[in-house]
């Protein structure tokens, strides 16, 4: 039995598995616990960073389709809605994988999978290729978007709650940056004449190496258990239904717009595949950077009033970005597109910051303590992360859509905005009601045991 005071080595057994974790114990996190935990979240980006690349590479790679492909506007609006669709869908299963075959293990598994969708893709990526050949080959890519859920649910049991809106928000802003990553890297080879193909055989050694180092340096740990019992208590606690809808604000925005970005400029600007790459990249790219900033200040002043006028300002950037359609003035919708992107990255910090510390704060009103409310606590956000993580992808097929339609019916994105206005409102409302409002800041447990029942609080979530 270890004393809170001591801080043992974590011992393995074969395969790379830690049986002791404990990072709540500060002697163990100090000695032992942060070396490993930070070097499991170097390469746990490495991987995510790759998938992200991948799930994203259809934004950049219908940029190179030119009229020679014979693709409509609203076929590439579409393609990219079904690669996204199966980057949320495939984030549920990836979030149990971590469970039942380690987090070292399913990072050198999935790394290895995209294989899959990038060396098919640079077998059919030619003119001639039909539709429906482009759709299926981009609907295995989207497995790349399930990389997220496994990442953020190894690493949220790596890290103890004081560090987990930095450790979170540091994970999948170096994820999220895949997506400008992959966008300069197509804006390299179409300024140098290149081809897609071109692109994707970059990519290909790049997902080896990924799998490598994730088999060189990660760790499995023991502790982390599928509980079909914390899935079920997750899908019926109304909390991650109310994050997921917030989270489709944010990082629904953010996968959606990265989809999107370079196909409006093209639409309704007229912009050149070169001239739209140019620009597509950066907010990707300051969104993604963004990530942990807003993790951080969620740490520090509570993620529920960090999001709560993060919505404020996407509000104000998009109400901006209705009138800069309207006027057709494309120095100030590009101004303000990348204006959003950089708050719905912060936003994504500042979110998804707010689940550990909602069920934590559940598991204290349950007069829990200690270890025992830190582990009701990573059972339950564990459980809900890939629930939440998969709805909000879904908001990026919504924008896709969307966009879709508002380009059929009125030749324009601007109807689209003005529905993402709407829902950014929506956002703002849920978020005060539910965790800033004073009512909602005194929710007696009903569980609690003592006489004197702990008050639920989410002020610093």
């Amino acid at each position: 039995m270890t004393s809170p005071g001591t801080a043992p080595a974590p011992p393995s057994r074969g395969g790379r598995w830690i049986q002791h974790w404990d990072p709540e114990n500060e002697t163990f996190w100090n000695e032992t616990g942060e070396k490993v935990a930070r070097r499991n979240l170097f390469f746990s980006v490495l991987s995510e960073h790759i998938g992200f690349s991948i799930w994203t590479l259809w934004s950049v790679l219908v940029l190179f389709m030119g009229p020679e492909y014979g693709l409509t506007p609203a076929d590439k609006f579409m393609l990219t809605s079904m690669v996204t669709l199966v980057g949320a869908v495939v984030r549920v299963p990836y979030t149990f994988a971590v469970a039942i075959f380690g987090g070292r293990n399913w990072t050198i598994i999935s790394a290895g999978l995209l294989l899959v969708p990038t060396v098919a893709a640079f077998t059919v990526m030619e003119p001639g290729t039909s539709f429906s050949t482009f759709l299926l080959v981009g609907l295995l890519a989207g497995i790349g978007g399930g990389n997220f859920a496994s990442s953020m649910t190894n690493i949220n049991a790596f890290f103890p709650l004081r560090k987990k809106g930095w450790a979170l928000g540091l994970n999948a802003g170096g994820g999220n940056i895949g997506v400008p990553v992959a966008q300069l890297a197509a804006l390299a080879i179409i300024g140098a004449g290149g081809g897609p193909r071109v692109l994707l055989g970059i990519y290909i050694p790049l997902i080896v190496v990924a799998a490598v180092m994730a088999a060189l340096f990660m760790d499995n740990l023991e502790n982390v258990k599928n509980d079909t019992g914390a899935a079920k208590d997750a899908a019926r606690d109304a909390h991650t239904w109310i994050m997921s809808v917030l989270y489709i604000g944010t990082f629904g925005s953010f996968i959606g717009y990265s989809f999107a970005f370079g196909q409006v400029l093209q639409s309704q600007f007229g912009r050149t595949p070169l001239q739209a790459a140019y620009v597509t990249f950066l907010g990707p790219l300051l969104g993604s950077l963004i990530r942990p900033v807003g993790g951080w200040l969620a740490d520090r002043y509570g993620g529920a009033r960090i999001s709560l006028w993060n919505y404020v300002g996407m509000g104000v950037a998009t109400a901006v970005l209705i009138g800069a359609s309207m006027e057709k003035s494309l120095a100030l919708f590009t101004g303000a597109f990348v204006v959003l992107f950089v708050l719905s990255g912060l936003g994504n910090g500042s979110t998804f910051k707010m689940i550990p510390g909602i069920f934590q704060n559940k598991a204290l009103a349950k007069g829990l303590r200690g270890e025992e409310a830190a582990a009701y606590g990573r059972r339950l956000s564990g459980a809900s992360m890939g629930l939440i993580g998969a709805v909000g992808a879904l908001g990026g097929v919504g924008i896709n859509l969307a966009f879709r339609q508002s380009f059929l019916s009125y030749g324009s994105g601007t109807g689209a905005f003005v529905a993402f206005l709407a829902f950014y409102v929506v956002c703002f409302g849920i978020t005060w009601a539910v965790y800033l409002r004073r009512t909602a800041q005194r929710v007696p447990a009903t569980t609690a045991t003592s006489e004197a029942k702990p008050q639920l609080s989410y002020a610093k979530v």
